[in-house]
Parts: structure tokens; C-alpha cells; sequence
């Protein structure tokens, strides 16, 4: 059986009852770095030395094989560096070849720097997307937020403190400089900072340099405003580059607000309605 295990995001106090009676009884673990393993086998008071497995971003995937057969026989403890493995951490190969092959794969749940700087953010929680890192060169950067421009769930981002300011300026120019961001700094740890304001606002604040682990939380797209004989026309209008109606209603919906169901029906109507000739001029 495959453990994923999540371990603490800062705070050495997070780590869970499950989580050290797994470390003190594992035989195997595969980390991502197996020096923050041993580091936190120590700060836990753990004595249990078990066979530690390097398993990282650049070599999982030749690992994985190899790991999915030993798992058979035997629970494999899967450590990341910090909060829980598969999330933007490695594990997520693993994983998919563990179920493929029949392996059964359950999970220790502990901190995660997702929700928790979601969390504290103030921003709505209702409905929200996980983006992970964004992209490091600033064209592709402002071509994945420009992708995220209409999306009205709030959105969490990881971020490096170097490109935090770049990243911070890039989405005031493409999301609005108005747009409500949240920047979550160190999160659980003593330094822990949470700074909230405007996209330009905190580009501003980030610019005299950040340190630490990064979250950055951002608000949705508020309604485009339109009323629903517009909403049609954009949902006809998709219709026409190829997209089924019912995901055309679905994104126009999105955007705008407008209900799902009254653009599928207004658009169907429309489209099946009779071409009306116009009138012959009478004959003089």
C-alpha cells in the first residue's frame, strides 16, 4: 500500500498523531529530499531509521516502476518536503501507475499551504482553483493570466519571493489593477505575514523585495455585465467556431452570470427558428 503522508508547511507543532506513529513504524519511505526527511524524523524525537528512497521532480517517473512492486508487498510511506505530496510536489506519477496497476493508495491529510492561505485570505471560498506556479518568463506569464481573466472562482497561485513583484505586476495589467489579491507570506511559521490590497498595490509593496515561502490569492472575475439577448449572441457566435451549445451556454454563463438554462434556450430558439422572406415589393 502507497501512504501519502502530509507533513508540517512550517509549524513543526502541525504534524498530526497519525503522522508520527507512521514515521516511527514505516520501513520505507520515498522522499523528496531524504535530508528534510532524516532533519524531521529528529525534530519529531523519532528514533525509527526506515530505508529512505530519493524520489523527486527529475527522476519519479524511472522510480515509479520500482516503487508501485515494492508497494505490493509492503506500505511505502511518500513524504514531501512540506504539506502533501502529489500538490505541486512529486507523488502524482506514482499514483496514477499505483491505481493502474491495483495498488491501493490512501492518504495521511495534515497542512496544506492551499487552503490555508485560502483560508485567511477574506476572499470567497465557496468555489475556488488551485493554479500552482506560474509560469517563470513574463510573456508566458501574462498569456496564462490573460487565459484567467474571466474566471470567476477565486484563484491560488504558488510564487517565488524573486518573482513575486514581476508576477504581482503582470496581474494588474492583465486582471485589472483594481483586482483584490491576497499575498500570504511564511504561513504558520513565526514570521508569518498576510498582506492584502489592490493587484498594483501590493506590486508596489513587493518591489522593495519579499522573503520566504509564497501564496498568492486572488480575487475572481467579477460578472461581465449584459443582458441576455447579448449573452445569446456570444453564445451563437461560439456555436459557430464549434463548440456545442451546451458548453457555449455553460461559458457564457460563467462569465456573465446570465443562467445557464436561459442562454441554452434563448439560443436554441433562435437557431431554430424560420429564416422570415422578406416582402415582395408590389408590382407597379
Amino acid at each position: 500500500m502507497i501512504i501519502l503522508a502530509a507533513t508540517p508547511i512550517g509549524n513543526l507543532g502541525d504534524a498530526s498523531t497519525r503522522l508520527v506513529e507512521a514515521l516511527r513504524t514505516a520501513t520505507v519511505i520515498a522522499a523528496e529530499d531524504t535530508r528534510v526527511t532524516v532533519h524531521l524524523l529528529k525534530a519529531l524525537g523519532i528514533e525509527n531509521r526506515p530505508t529512505l528512497i530519493s524520489m523527486h521532480d527529475h527522476n519519479e517517473r524511472e522510480k515509479t516502476a520500482e516503487l508501485v512492486e515494492l508497494a505490493r508487498d509492503s506500505d511505502l510511506l511518500v513524504l514531501s518536503d512540506a504539506g502533501m505530496p502529489t500538490v505541486s510536489d512529486p507523488g502524482f506519477h506514482l499514483v496514477d501507475a499505483a491505481a493502474a496497476a491495483g495498488v491501493q493508495v490512501t492518504a495521511i491529510p495534515g497542512p496544506s499551504a492551499v487552503l490555508t492561505a485560502l483560508a485567511v485570505s477574506g476572499l470567497p471560498t465557496d468555489r475556488f482553483s488551485f493554479e500552482g506556479f506560474l509560469p517563470r518568463k513574463g510573456g508566458d506569464r501574462r498569456s496564462a493570466l490573460r487565459e484567467l481573466a474571466d474566471e470567476r472562482r477565486t484563484m491560488v497561485f504558488f510564487e517565488s519571493p524573486n518573482r513575486l513583484a514581476a508576477s504581482l505586476t503582470d496581474v494588474a495589467a492583465t486582471l485589472g489593477e483594481t483586482r483584490r489579491v491576497v499575498v500570504c507570506r511564511e504561513l504558520t511559521k513565526f514570521y508569518e505575514e498576510v498582506k492584502r490590497g489592490t493587484a498594483i498595490e501590493l506590486a508596489a509593496w513587493a518591489a522593495d523585495g519579499v522573503k520566504g515561502e509564497i501564496c498568492v490569492v486572488i480575487a475572481g472575475a467579477e460578472p461581465r455585465v449584459m443582458d441576455l439577448a447579448s449573452g445569446v449572441g456570444e453564445v451563437l457566435a461560439l456555436v459557430a467556431s464549434g463548440e456545442r451549445l451546451k458548453d457555449a451556454a455553460a461559458e457564457v454563463s460563467a462569465a456573465t452570470g446570465l443562467g445557464k438554462r436561459d442562454l441554452y434556450e434563448a439560443a436554441l430558439n433562435r437557431k431554430e427558428s424560420p429564416k422570415v422572406a422578406p416582402a415582395e415589393l408590389p408590382l407597379h
